[in-house]
């Protein structure tokens, strides 16, 4: 039975006071071997409230294996050990060398367990982000796709950005980050990321080499990108939690029980609702809300650049002679100005975002007038090949309607003489436009009788008469003087189109009985 405490100090306490264990046993009221067992535990400094130890056959063969174990990294296992043991003239049970191993490898993994220290946040210093895979969504063509999840936060608010995207390339991610920063309100010093292969194109001894345009557009920014040291959790811990807490609160699962995404848009609706939740409540380790936080970090962190890098508008393509541009084999329209002029297009969910640089355009279009700099010029709905998205408003001159139809020709005065028709008004151009393709003849000679007759009766009226003639479809010579008359003398209440229902040829209403015979007459 163990002793207690207090028990123990008064043995050696009685073994002090007479010098022998037999009188120290009778005043403590115990035997003289145990007097003598905690006498000499006392003196070998060994300690007295716990268990000894007794000898064990695997004593001797210790040394060996911590050997074994250090020589593995803790990885080797006891049967293989006791194996070894048996060849070295080890005859105890495998189980007392199992009991051996597992203390030996706690032992080793105490001297050689990693130790982290806290990540130190500091207001405007760091900023994380990291990828995540989304939820899959319908495309432009209907098929479902795969998505990806932009996830970033400021370290020292806990202030969190999720943005939903189609690919991981490098505008991509210069696009996500542009984004990020103008809603975290300003940059900060540094960016903290794993290692893909739009930051880091490859690692030499160890050290990360930097993607030459990722380093260029954090200059632009006016910040530094770090990736993280691999397998260290402190730096990676950050932002692979806000990925997690992402993806468990968006990606639908079983366990959230969400409902597929129907579009990309309620896919970005749904992450919007997302970062405001969790932006508005009170982080657990900071103890603060992080929108009032980031209100306060704001005030630390760098200016923000007016124009995002080249890099956050997409990739370039010129602007063909028909006003387009091509991407994924789809022509685009572009409004006009551009043509032979550099753009950028990039994939906004399920749009095409155009942007061009208005200052470096050599005559700037009318419709530009109210813009500068890097402005967005055009925006479509992805298309597929086959199938190219044209914006009728693009091409204002071009002789066709939307819907396919001819436009109706606009006229233009040559010389003196067709000047001064036109000049009537638009009754006259209605006139010149429908006489045209009613292949009217001797128009010109009935251009000069209309001014003649203009002299007279005045231009209001005569256009006026143009206009009649016009929708009733009468080009013959004494047509325009017999209506410029008729409304001279009474204004008609309506136009009469010649045609078959209004003929004065007699009808043949009377000859319909012709032939018959009456019901019920004589024979």
């Amino acid at each position: 039975m163990k002793k207690s405490d207090r028990d123990i100090m008064e043995i050696l306490e009685a073994y002090d006071a007479t010098g022998s264990a037999h009188s120290a046993a009778q005043l403590a009221g115990v035997d003289p071997k145990t007097v003598r067992r905690y006498v000499t535990a006392r003196d070998a400094g060994l300690t007295l409230a716990g268990p000894t130890r007794r000898p064990r056959l695997i004593d001797d063969y210790l040394a060996k294996i911590e050997e074994w174990i250090d020589r593995s990294k803790g990885k080797v296992r006891a049967d293989i050990v006791h194996e070894r043991l048996i060849e070295l003239g080890f005859d105890g049970t495998e189980r007392t060398t199992r009991r051996a191993v597992a203390e030996a490898k706690a032992a080793w993994r105490a001297g050689h367990r990693r130790t982290y220290r806290p990540w130190i946040t500091e207001p405007s210093l760091w900023m994380q982000f990291d990828w995540g895979a989304g939820p899959k969504v319908p495309g432009s063509d209907g098929l479902m796709r795969s998505t990806l999840l932009f996830c970033a936060w400021l370290a020292w608010s806990r202030y969190r950005v999720v943005i939903p995207v189609w690919d991981q390339t490098l505008p991509t991610l210069i696009a996500c980050l542009d984004a990020t920063l103008r809603r975290f309100g300003g940059v900060p010093t540094y960016a903290l990321t794993d290692n893909p292969r739009t930051v880091s194109i490859d690692h030499v001894a160890g050290i990360a080499v930097r993607h030459p345009q990722i380093v260029e557009a954090a200059r632009h920014y006016g910040m530094t990108v770090h990736t993280c040291v691999p397998f260290d959790p402190e730096s990676k811990g950050g932002s692979e939690a806000t990925v997690k807490i992402a993806k468990a609160d968006l990606v639908p699962t079983e366990a959230n029980l969400l409902p597929d995404y129907a579009s990309f848009a309620d896919l970005e609706t749904a992450c919007a609702r997302f970062c405001a939740t969790v932006n508005a409540r009170r982080h657990r380790e900071s103890a603060r809300i992080p929108t009032e936080a980031v209100a306060e970090e704001r005030t630390r962190l760098h200016t923000l650049p007016d124009a995002p890098h080249t890099l956050a508008l997409g990739t370039t393509r010129s602007v063909g002679t028909d006003q387009t541009i091509r991407f994924g084999s789809v022509r685009y329209s572009t409004p006009p100005g551009l043509v032979g002029a550099e753009v950028w297009v990039r994939v906004a969910g399920t749009e095409l975002v155009i942007v061009a640089d208005l200052d470096a355009l050599p005559r700037t279009p009318a419709w530009a007038e109210t813009r500068k700099g890097l402005s967005e010029v055009a925006r479509h709905r992805l298309s597929t090949p086959g199938n190219p998205s044209i914006d009728p408003a693009h091409y204002p001159d071009h002789p066709q309607e939307p819907g396919g139809a001819p436009k109706p020709p606009i006229p233009r005065a040559r010389s003196a003489a067709e000047a001064r028709f036109l000049d009537l008004g638009p009754g006259a151009h209605t006139w010149l436009i429908v006489a045209s393709a009613a292949g009217t003849v001797r128009i010109r000679a009935k251009m000069t009788a209309a001014v003649e007759l203009a002299a007279f009766v005045g231009a209001d009226t005569v256009d006026a008469a143009l206009a009649v003639a016009a929708e009733a479809g009468r080009f013959a010579e004494s047509d325009l003087p017999a209506i410029v008359a008729h409304h001279v003398d009474a204004p008609s209440s309506g136009n009469v189109v010649a045609d078959e229902s209004h003929s004065v040829q007699p009808g043949t209403g009377a000859w319909a009985g012709f032939g018959t015979t009456a019901t019920g007459g004589c024979s």
